[in-house]
């Protein structure tokens, strides 16, 4: 028996194929929207959207609108496309559903902030790959929405209005934050610093801009694909940011991280898991909560976990780690 989502599925196959079909008719070509990755060690991980645009406008170019007309959008699967570093040329295809993430073994001669450019056919795009130190032995895994970004997830149709109706440049940033960022990377060079959310690609790029222009350290943006699965309606949220934890330490095996995210969700729960089951690579775990304006510690397991109302009491608390 065929599931509802299995059609669900099908049809959103088929409507896209449908519509690829009539824009490349019209004159749409494959162009490439690219996502700030990650590395270290000689491999990195390139995360990019192929999608079919007019010639005369780059998806990029469309910065002003607001965030329901960039779910508008149409992707390209299977297409091939070249990535670009440090010289060197790699083929590869995006996925079933136009999306891009590949890990490459590259010689690159820097660490920092290193340029990846992926071409489709004549049309090209460039985002930052973020090498972290060889000997890098901590980094910083950040939530987004009410972490950094002042979203109210607990409030529905007050989150929803401002991810799809209010200006990213409106947006708020969740005080205290970003210096609390700054604190946690300071001492090192070349820190990795990986900010995740259940967010759509879509919104990567005004993503991107917000935490420059907040003055948030530089560093990789996981999101998520929404919509139907053959399993389920939607993407699991939960399974996303596990399995970016634990993607994270078979990447950078050498790093132990300090969880930071809210409580408005289910960041303590995640965390809480991975860090039972990884204490050697958790070094703290801090949660700006939602709810309260006290301070309070507690332990997972091994882990300190600090729990406060925002960056700059959490920064104030944090705990005493090697």
């Amino acid at each position: 028996m065929v599931s509802w989502h299995r059609l669900a599925r099908r049809a959103d196959v088929a409507l896209r194929d449908q519509l690829s079909r009539i824009a490349r008719r019209a004159g749409w070509t494959p162009t490439v929207l690219v996502n700030p990755g990650y590395g270290s060690g000689g491999r990195v991980r390139v995360l990019a959207r192929v999608l079919l645009a007019p010639s005369v406008l780059h998806p990029e170019e469309r910065r002003a609108v607001p965030g329901w007309q960039r779910f508008l959008t149409l992707e390209s699967p299977h297409e091939e496309v070249t990535v670009e570093i440090a010289g060197q040329q790699h083929r590869v295809r995006s996925d079933d559903d136009g999306l891009l993430d590949v890990t490459l073994d590259v010689q690159v001669p820097d660490v920092g902030a290193v340029p990846v450019t992926v071409t489709a056919g004549d049309r090209s795009s460039s985002a930052p790959v973020h090498l972290a130190s060889p000997d890098a032995a901590r980094g910083v895994v950040c939530d987004i929405d009410d972490t950094v970004l002042v979203t109210g997830i607990t409030t529905p149709l007050r989150a929803a209005w401002r991810t799809f109706v209010q200006p990213m440049d409106d947006r708020q940033a969740v005080p205290g934050m970003a210096e609390l960022l700054r604190v946690l990377i300071g001492g090192a060079p070349h820190v990795p610093v990986v900010y995740v959310s259940n967010g759509p690609w879509n919104l990567a790029g005004p993503l991107t801009r917000f935490l420059e222009r907040a003055g948030f350290p530089a560093g990789a943006l996981l999101l998520t694909d929404w919509g139907p699965t053959s399993d389920r309606w939607f993407r699991d949220g939960r399974a996303h940011k596990r399995g970016t934890l634990q993607r994270l330490a078979t990447d950078l095996p050498g790093v132990r991280w300090t969880l930071v995210g809210d409580t408005g969700e289910h960041d303590p729960a995640l965390y809480e898991e991975f860090a039972r089951a990884r204490p050697d690579r958790v070094r703290a775990v801090l949660l700006r909560d939602v709810s309260s304006s006290g301070i309070r510690v507690e332990r997972f397991g091994d882990v300190p976990v600090v729990y406060a109302p925002d960056g700059a009491e959490l920064a104030a608390a944090l705990p005493a780690t090697d």
